[in-house]
């Protein structure tokens, strides 16, 4: 009998082992875009088999598979850092499942302190899922996984961030140059001439 229930138990993991890849919950693929890339940057590997592929380390490093599928203890929490964050970069996941293959997007600072993610939740993927989001804290491993992919191993100068929308000092002048040429030519604000006295 326990030779019989030996032999059920390797046989049920050997159909385990080979079912594997087909119930694989990783990406395939993903693409980077933000400041100071031309264009999306690839990240290609495996995306569940490890740190061992620039893919595999994103999503690892990253907390990929918390923000998708939710653990126990969660090490996702729904309060955004207070600490400055720097630049912000989208991901855009291909992920292969049912029904064909569905894209998450997550946002990613690898330039701050501590280098974290951001996941949105109830992003649909795989027909009727939706990913359970959240923040992640991602730790050094992160930025390292995307300058190896291609990101610059210090963020870009125009890259920064106080502002919502990614504005430098010298655009904020610039705007507020131009506005105040704008009133005056409207006579909105009047500015009093100088007279020489000479």
């Amino acid at each position: 009998m326990r030779r019989l229930l030996l032999l059920a138990t390797a046989g049920t993991l050997a159909a385990l082992v080979v079912t594997a890849p087909a119930t694989a919950k990783g990406p395939s693929a993903a693409s980077v875009t933000g400041p100071g890339l031309e264009r999306a940057l690839p990240v290609k590997g495996l995306g569940e088999m490890g740190t061992g592929t620039p893919l595999g380390a994103l999503a690892q490093f990253g907390g990929f598979f918390p923000q998708v599928f939710g653990e126990s203890p969660d090490p996702t929490t729904q309060t955004r850092p207070t600490a400055t964050l720097g630049p912000r970069y989208r991901v855009a996941y291909r992920v292969p499942g049912p029904g064909g293959k569905s894209t998450i997007v997550q946002y990613v600072y690898p330039y701050a302190a501590q280098p974290v993610t951001y996941m949105s939740s109830g992003q649909h993927f795989w027909g009727g899922m939706r990913t359970h989001g959240g923040w992640f804290v991602a730790g050094a491993g992160l930025k390292r996984a995307l300058v190896k992919a291609g990101l610059p191993e210090s963020p870009p100068a125009s890259g920064g961030g106080s502002f919502p929308w990614g504005w430098t000092s010298a655009g904020t002048v610039a705007a507020v140059i131009l506005l105040v040429l704008v009133l005056r030519r409207r006579s909105i604000v009047r500015f009093p001439t100088l007279r020489s006295t000479a």
